[in-house]
């Protein structure tokens, strides 16, 4: 083991060739100055653990041998180092000397080229201010456009040319900025451009606020214009149209430098100053500043935002429209509050049709018709609703004609207006019904002040003035002396003449209508047949009804409608003369006059025969019979004599009315009179009548057959009229005779005598005088009742009584 050990040991030898080898490549690293230390010196730590001894002897040992190399080289050249320093001492003086003369000879050159120096230092002083300036100029030159373009842009700011401002902007930052945008106040405009964009973006739109704020308030005086010139132009072609000859032109009327409709003519003689003013033709430039539109348009269209004004120009004139399209709530009231209605709708849309044309694209056609389109609605809307509020027909047509007025203008501007025409056919009924109305109480106001007398004429001049006004034909008057009496009263011609002026005004709303001569006499015909069959028959309905109106005015009420409808025919031809449209044509609507005036004659006739009888009621009233009385006075009743004598009053003024009239009014008088003498005899109330009363009604019914048959009326055949008290005579005979016998044994047959006498009303008549006859025996004697006639009488009354119960209880029954 010991052996083994032994072996494993290096010999001494080897081992000091391997340490002399390490520290030798230690000291050569540390020798070199490129490696770092560190790696080297903590490599010799590393090792064994007396390694930094042996490396400090072999450091010292390497140190003493540099030292040794150091000394030899020393030595080697000592003698050349000693050599050197002798010789440098010998030239130590002459360098003194030299160095004197130098600085002398430098002190004189300072001297001598002190001036110079002195010079050449102003010469490079002025050379670099010139290199100075001339880079100053080169840059000025730069930047003097940029601030000369920014001072213009400042100015154009403050005088509101906002459009050449962003031009001027446009150049400024494509074009003068990038060349200088180095310096600072260049930055500090890059950055101010934007902001002044948003403040002309600003103030343009306000202007543009502003702008708009003052159209509404001009839109009044812009529509006024407007109309005005489309009221000249309709008036010049009217002119123009019944012109025979040829004449001058007026220049046409335009608000936007177009005329509405085109018109050749021929350029007439020059006219006065005053004249051309008047013709002067007015745009819409002459009365509104359109400039900020205009600018802020160019304004947003340079910004690239267009679309957004665009859309807000036309959100607001949407809402400038709607505020323009309402009316004020007493509107109708007046004529001038629908031409300031008329006059802000012709001036809103006058300027939306400029815009149109001016510009490119602000407003399209698409969007002007749109708004049309909606505001025609509203307008017809408003119209149709405080149209129907008036009732002044005078109103209405100056309604009608700035109706009209107002579509030629906005036609003009190329707008569609045929809904308003239509419009106007309503507008045309209501305006009809004020007619109506208005021309009832001119009916009314006539029929009121009429006297109900035929007309007096006393001279020539009277009848032609009267002819001249109601067409009027008779030979007979004619033929007649003056003075005369024509047969109709007063408000005939009066009648005649108002429906002519009714013609003339509805006639009135007709014109400018665009519509055929066939059409307008088709609405003038309806409407006089309203006038007619409506207005005048309602108030000649109502003034037959009057209480105050007696049987004289009613018959000249028959006879004035006789005449009225006669002129009828003359009403047509009226109309025809004023449309020129034959009356022969298919279409043509005829006049109702004939059936209206026949109504009117037919229920005066009613009211005469209603009113007679009311009067014969009234004397009927005025009877005092003295149902008890014995005997007859001899005479007729003093009643019944003033009836009489009524009726034959009232029929001779009959005279002048148809003869049937006359006739069937006389015939109810008397079929009326004998009525109610029969219910005064058959009256429940009335319990007895002696005999002596029955004679007494007998004289008064013979006065009346009397009566019927004087012939009040002439045209009665044979006793017809007398026939109205047919039964009335009968019974009274079956009384006055006390021819029962007969009666009964006759009753049914066609012969009978007493044909007419009812078994109920004798019944009860004969009852009445039973009772009176009874109460009369009383009175006289009282022992009557012991009488043989009496007894006899009563008895066969009595079986009468039976017989005539038996003849009622059988009629019952069959029926």
């Amino acid at each position: 083991m010991e052996n083994k050990a032994m072996k494993a040991l290096p010999d001494p030898p080897e081992e000091d060739d391997r340490e002399e080898k390490v520290y030798g490549n230690v000291l050569a690293e540390l020798e070199s100055v490129d490696l770092p230390l560190g790696t080297t010196l903590r490599s010799v730590y590393d090792d064994q653990p007396n390694a930094h001894k042996r490396f400090m002897e072999k450091l010292d040992a390497r140190i003493r041998n540099h030292d040794r190399e150091i000394e030899k080289m020393c030595n080697f050249h000592h003698q050349g180092f000693v050599d050197a320093i002798t010789e440098l001492l010998k030239v130590r003086a002459d360098a003194e000397k030299l160095m004197g003369q130098v600085t002398d000879t430098n002190q004189r050159l300072q001297e001598a080229g002190r001036e110079v120096t002195t010079q050449t230092e102003e010469v490079i002083r002025c050379r670099i201010q010139q290199r100075n300036m001339a880079t100053t100029v080169e840059k000025l030159q730069l930047c003097i456009p940029v601030l000369e373009m920014y001072s213009k842009l400042k100015e154009q700011l403050e005088f509101k040319r906002y459009y050449a401002a962003l031009k001027t902007m446009e150049q400024l930052e494509t074009f003068y900025i990038p060349r200088v945008s180095h310096y600072r106040f260049c930055q500090i405009m890059a950055e101010t451009l934007p902001k002044l964009r948003d403040e002309i973006k600003d103030v343009s739109m306000s202007d543009l606020k502003d702008f708009l704020e003052s159209i509404r308030k001009h839109s009044d005086k812009i529509g006024e214009t407007a109309m005005r010139q489309a009221q000249q132009h309709r008036t010049f072609i009217s002119a123009m149209q019944k012109q025979t000859s040829l004449g001058c032109t007026k220049p046409l009327y335009s608000l936007n430098g177009r005329t509405p409709t085109q018109h050749n003519g021929h350029d007439g003689e020059e006219g006065t100053e005053e004249e051309e003013a008047e013709e002067e033709v007015l745009t819409a430039h002459d009365l509104v500043d359109f400039s900020p539109v205009y600018r802020c348009l160019h304004i947003y269209t340079v910004l690239g935002d267009r679309e957004t004004f665009e859309n807000y120009y036309r959100k607001q004139r949407k809402k400038q429209a709607r505020l323009v399209l309402q009316p004020q709530s007493n509107m109708h009231e007046t004529v001038e509050g629908y031409r300031k209605y008329f006059n802000q709708i012709v001036g809103f849309f006058v300027v939306e049709d400029h815009i149109l044309h001016a510009t490119q694209g602000l407003v399209t056609r698409a969007f002007t018709d749109e708004l049309w389109n909606m505001a025609l609605s509203k307008i017809i809307a408003v119209l149709r609703t405080h149209s129907s509020y008036c009732d002044d027909p005078d109103l209405v047509l100056e309604l009608k004609n700035m109706i009209v007025i107002f579509a030629d203008t906005l036609q003009g501007y190329g707008f569609t207006v045929n809904r308003l025409f239509d419009l106007l056919f309503e507008i045309r009924d209501q305006y009809n019904e004020t007619l109506l109305k208005k021309w009832a109480s001119v009916f009314r106001e006539i029929f009121e002040q009429d006297n109900y007398s035929p007309i007096p004429v006393e001279t020539e001049e009277e009848y032609k003035s009267i002819v001249c006004r109601f067409p009027f034909h008779d030979a007979d008057i004619e033929k007649q002396p003056f003075p005369k009496k024509l047969p109709m009263s007063h408000s005939v011609p009066q009648i005649y003449t108002q429906v002519k002026e009714f013609i003339y005004a509805s006639l009135k709303f007709s014109e400018s209508l665009h519509r055929s001569s066939t059409e307008i006499d088709d609405m003038l015909r309806k409407s006089t047949n309203l006038l007619l069959t409506r207005t005048l028959s309602g108030c000649l309905q109502n003034l037959i009804k009057k209480p105050h109106i007696g049987l004289t005015e009613l018959v000249q009420i028959i006879i004035n409608t006789t005449h009225l409808e006669q002129a009828c025919k003359y009403l047509e031809e009226f109309i025809t003369n004023i449309t020129n449209v034959s009356p022969e044509t298919i279409h043509t609507t005829r006049l109702y006059g004939l059936a209206t005036f026949k109504d009117a004659r037919h229920a005066a006739e009613g009211e005469i025969y209603t009113k007679l009888n009311q009067k014969i009621d009234e004397f009927i009233q005025l009877a005092d019979y003295e149902w008890g009385m014995s005997e007859s006075d001899g005479r007729a009743s003093g009643y019944l004599m003033d009836l009489i004598n009524f009726l034959r009053s009232t029929f001779q003024v009959f005279t002048h009315l148809p003869g049937k009239v006359a006739q069937t009014a006389c015939m109810s008088a008397c079929k009326h009179l004998a009525s109610s003498l029969m219910q005064m005899l058959l009256d429940p109330d009335l319990k007895q009548i002696s005999l002596g009363a029955i004679q007494q009604f007998n004289l008064d019914v013979i006065q009346c057959e009397l009566f019927a048959s004087s012939e009040p009326v002439p045209g009665f055949q044979g006793d017809t009229l007398q026939l109205a008290f047919i039964d009335l005579r009968q019974l009274l005979d079956l009384f006055m005779v006390w021819d029962w016998s007969t009666y009964l044994a006759d009753y049914g047959q066609p012969s009978s005598k007493y044909l007419r006498v009812n078994p109920s009303t004798a019944l009860a008549l004969l009852e009445k005088v039973n009772r009176g006859m009874k109460d009369t025996s009383k009175k006289n004697n009282i022992f009557s009742q012991f009488r043989k006639n009496d007894r006899d009488k009563q008895r066969l009354i009595e079986t009468v009584v039976k017989q005539l119960r038996s003849l009622v209880n059988g009629m019952s029954q069959h029926s």
